[in-house]
């Protein structure tokens, strides 16, 4: 290993070493709301638990657990720490390029793995929402269609994708994952990609 370059930060080497907020026992956090993401069956899958002051709407703790790759725990570690004392406003529109710079970057086929961790907290965040009474604040687009269930992956987010450079399908599952767990959406979601790629950028 010593002749080896270490791809990642030191950064990313310690959160996945000694990950941060891992919660092993639901039962050891009395937490306010919790936000799942992915199906560990087809492939990662991301739980996020969260604290809240109710006076002022701040995240206290957060608590988390995954199935997923190194990239994946590093980051959600860093996020778990970055939300602590963030109202739920500002903690809701961290995306995964704040929890990029904070880790130092990770190589790019490992991006997408720093998407699970943040929809996760979007998710909880929602969930505490509704259980309180402030549906109005739910911010999620229900409208959205999901078009990969394994990953998560609705119809804005591809839009998404597409401006941001992506032209075709390998590079769609290479920035969000998408069809990468049972493959059922492949072709609907090449649909799509192909709409909205004619839709911006046809001549």
């Amino acid at each position: 290993m010593e002749n080896e370059n270490w791809l990642y930060s030191d950064r990313v080497k310690e959160h996945f070493i000694n990950p941060r907020n891992i919660l092993l026992n639901d039962q050891e956090f009395d937490y306010h709301a919790r936000g799942m993401v992915g199906n560990v069956m087809c492939g990662d899958q991301m739980v996020m638990y969260i604290k809240v002051d109710p006076e002022k709407l701040t995240i206290t703790d957060c608590k988390w657990k995954t199935y997923g790759c190194a990239s994946a725990i590093a980051s959600t570690s860093v996020l778990s720490e970055m939300v602590k004392g963030m109202t739920l406003e500002k903690a809701y529109s961290l995306t995964p390029k704040d929890i990029l710079r904070e880790l130092g970057g990770l190589p790019d086929r490992k991006i997408h793995c720093s998407v699970l961790g943040d929809k996760a907290l979007r998710a909880a965040i929602d969930d505490y929402y509704m259980k309180h009474g402030m549906s109005d604040k739910v911010k999620t687009d229900l409208k959205s269609k999901l078009i990969c269930e394994c990953q998560q992956i609705n119809q804005e987010d591809i839009e998404e994708a597409v401006l941001e450079g992506v032209r075709n399908f390998k590079q769609l599952q290479e920035k969000t994952k998408i069809s990468t767990g049972c493959g059922k959406c492949e072709p609907e979601a090449k649909e799509i990609l192909k709409k909205y790629i004619n839709k911006y950028f046809s001549d």
